[in-house]
């Protein structure tokens, strides 16, 4: 299959995986797809031990990088601070403390200063640049801003790279900002998907999107698990796919089996939009944690970004590890971002196998659709 997109980077097929985990990333990039690894979760030189370790298994085939670029966060509140939990106030922090107490998390796992000024460091806009820098260093065919618009210092120096910069976007406002920042691909992607999203659908905002930015392509995220779904995104004219939930159950994904199987019991009707993990509206697996803090009578309210992040991952981290060990409690706190999709998602298949499955899909899809023409 050949869209312009396909065609300017070199790949088969264009679906764009996104995943923090490099197994994923290089399975759906050595079956013909576009792996892209979310480089959040990394500091600079893990990003770059990862990124070596694409380079070699993935040969010539080309892969992406996201950063999370936030285009507005409450910096001020991390100056001059020796923690960077410091500067989140006591009443959430309390609330925090309430909630591990009253659901019996047990876990001392490591002290949440310590995995807040970890994590805090890499959402701010140093943190972000230190992630560019190695990620421009190696041999990558797209580096994507996953909030708002890219800076211009990404812009200039992927271009002097020859590196296109794809922008996530949730509505056609953002996405003529993005265009105009220097966005060489937009990502339209609709309420449905999980993570950081907007309110309008996919099948309304795809086709806005592809209107008003072209001739810039267009890929349609949210609600794709399958290859009739991508059938009806190009139907759309998008030149391509970008998924993320669709791998969180395959084999290779690092997804904490505590999670894992909480995805695959869950109904598309089990997630929600929530900040509390973020601080900005973010699609997630519904549980104890967003009906704690989206709706609970001692609730403070989430926080701006990054504190709320500062704030959840380090509490998430304890819960996870509590979870794994089978506690009640943290089973039922422990969540993530995923998309509505949740529900189509019911078995652990290998990552290729994904792939080629969706690969025909799309064409029974396409054929169908050829026969109804006739």
């Amino acid at each position: 299959m050949r869209t312009a997109i396909s065609e300017r980077l070199g790949i088969e097929f264009p679906l764009f995986a996104f995943s923090h985990c490099r197994d994923v990333v290089a399975a759906v990039t050595n079956a013909g797809g576009f792996g892209v690894l979310g480089a959040v979760a990394y500091s600079p030189d893990q990003l770059d031990t990862e990124l070596t370790w694409l380079d070699e298994r993935t040969g010539d085939r080309p892969y992406g990088v996201d950063v999370l670029v936030p285009g507005k966060i409450d910096a001020s509140a991390l100056d001059r601070r020796v923690h960077l939990l410091d500067a989140v106030p006591d009443r959430h922090r309390d609330f925090v403390t309430h909630l591990l107490s009253k659901y019996g998390v047990s876990a001392p796992g490591r002290p949440l200063t310590a995995v807040a000024d970890e994590f805090g460091r890499r959402v701010t806009a140093a943190g972000a640049t230190g992630l560019i820098d190695v990620a421009l260093k190696h041999r990558i065919g797209l580096i994507a801003s996953a909030l708002g618009p890219p800076p211009p210092e990404m812009v200039t120096r992927a271009r002097e790279a020859g590196v296109p910069v794809a922008a996530l976007v949730g509505t056609v406002e953002h996405a003529r900002r993005q265009v105009a920042a220097g966005a060489d691909l937009i990502v339209a992607q609709g309420t449905e998907a999980g993570g950081h999203t907007g309110e309008v659908s996919t099948m309304v905002l795809v086709p806005q999107v592809v209107d008003a930015v072209a001739p810039v392509p267009v890929l349609a995220a949210g609600g794709i698990a399958s290859g009739r779904q991508m059938a009806a995104a190009m139907a759309l004219g998008a030149e391509g796919v970008w998924c993320g939930s669709l791998w969180l159950t395959t084999e290779e994904a690092e997804t904490a089996p505590a999670v894992k199987a909480k995805l695959l019991a869950a109904s598309s009707l089990d997630t929600v939009r929530s900040p509390s993990r973020t601080g900005k509206p973010a699609r997630q697996l519904r549980s104890a944690w967003t009906e704690e803090w989206d709706s609970g009578p001692e609730s403070p309210g989430a926080l701006g970004m990054p504190l709320q992040m500062l704030l959840a991952e380090g509490a998430m981290a304890r819960i996870g590890t509590a979870a794994e060990k089978g506690e009640p409690g943290a089973t039922e706190l422990v969540n993530y971002f995923v998309g509505q999709v949740v529900g189509q998602l019911d078995q652990i298949r290998p990552a290729k196998d994904v792939v080629y499955d969706l690969m025909g899909e799309f064409g029974e899809a396409v054929e169908r659709l050829r026969r109804l023409s006739e």
